[in-house]
């Protein structure tokens, strides 16, 4: 009798060791390279995290760290997720030129539409057929791009290709870079966080940025103009993943993975991209309140760009195809899908 209320009370303590081990809490740390105040920290990643804790009756926290907190510098961030140096984050592969040259495909010029979440459900798709096997060493929960593509400039406005010339102007991407130097420009490639002291030190004339990221950075408060190409489609784009370390991943239970997977997918990268969207609008009105100029080029001036664009886009092409990668067919596929989506 003796043994077997022993015996029971084994079996209660391991059944007990056992509940307990399913319901611990698993904190996972998150890094972006941005201020908390951007339109991406503020109406996607916190709600995200805040949802997904909420979808885990509280099991899963969620730590965000803004600004490269945990150590680094942004270019670095896609080898922190893989390497497990944090459990996630929010990475910019146009930071590491040629290494992820299939999400180029969102970064031409004229590819995208202004539409960001829109393009993002496209990049989704995207990243499904192109990206499995580049970036599967790490676990994708989003992709997203960003809305219209704005110069901003120190004195008057770019209306059009003739005044890119001679201009120091700060890029984010290779795309990017390329069509700012077949206008005449001096392309100078940073993360975007080093912007504002370029500018302010005279590095750099200007550069392109997207609305969202202007006040957070004071960029409106060292540029003096704000331009933009006229049309649905932006003069350029940036390609952004939102991603977790594969082990964190796969060391989840299942029904905690199952969470992470119900936060993940084209509707996340659609709110993704949506934050992208709400925070280009928001910016631009308290722009509008200042005296800065804001313009959108004439037809004429943008069909101008697009024309030299075209070029650019070729030549992206025949790039990826001595690569070895499918190039008419990424750029035809990216342009399908965001039409699908509602360009």
């Amino acid at each position: 009798m003796a043994l077997t209320k022993t015996l029971l009370a084994g079996a209660a303590a391991l059944a007990l060791t056992a509940t307990t081990a399913l319901a611990q809490e698993v904190t996972l740390r998150f890094q972006h390279f941005i201020s908390p105040k951007g339109a991406v920290p503020a109406l996607f990643m916190t709600p995200w995290a805040e949802k997904v804790m909420a979808d885990s009756n509280g099991r899963l926290k969620i730590e965000l760290y803004p600004g490269m907190q945990l150590g680094g510098k942004p270019p670095a961030l896609y080898d922190q997720i893989r390497d497990g140096v944090i459990d996630g984050g929010w990475a910019l592969p146009a930071y590491t030129p040629g290494r992820f040259p299939e999400t180029e495909a969102f970064e031409l010029p004229f590819v995208s539409s202004k539409s960001a979440e829109l393009t993002s459900k496209a990049a989704w798709e995207f990243a499904e057929k192109y990206l499995g096997e580049r970036m599967g060493d790490v676990h994708l929960l989003a992709v997203h791009v960003h809305g219209s593509g704005i110069i901003h400039t120190k004195g008057d406005p770019i209306t059009g290709p003739a005044d890119f010339a001679g201009k120091k102007l700060r890029g984010p991407s290779r795309a990017a870079n390329n069509l700012l130097s077949a206008m005449g420009a001096t392309p100078v490639g940073m993360p975007v966080p080093a912007f504002p002291e370029a500018l302010s030190k005279g590095v750099v004339e200007g550069g392109v940025i997207p609305w969202e990221i202007v006040l957070p950075l004071k960029v409106h408060e060292l540029a003096d103009s704000h331009a933009e190409v006229a049309g649905p489609n932006a003069m350029y784009n940036t390609f952004f993943i939102w991603a977790m370390n594969k082990d964190s991943y796969n060391n989840l239970p299942d029904d905690l993975k199952a969470v992470i997977d119900a936060n993940s997918g084209l509707e996340t990268s659609a709110w993704a991209g949506r934050a992208m969207d709400e925070g280009d609008t928001m910016v631009k009105a308290v722009v509008e309140g200042t005296d800065n100029t804001i313009i959108t080029m004439s037809e004429e001036a943008t069909a101008e760009i697009k024309a030299i664009a075209d070029g650019q886009i070729a030549e992206w092409v025949t790039a990826m195809d001595a690569a070895g990668l499918p190039g008419q067919a990424m750029l035809d596929d990216a342009r399908a899908l965001i039409e699908k989506h509602g360009n």
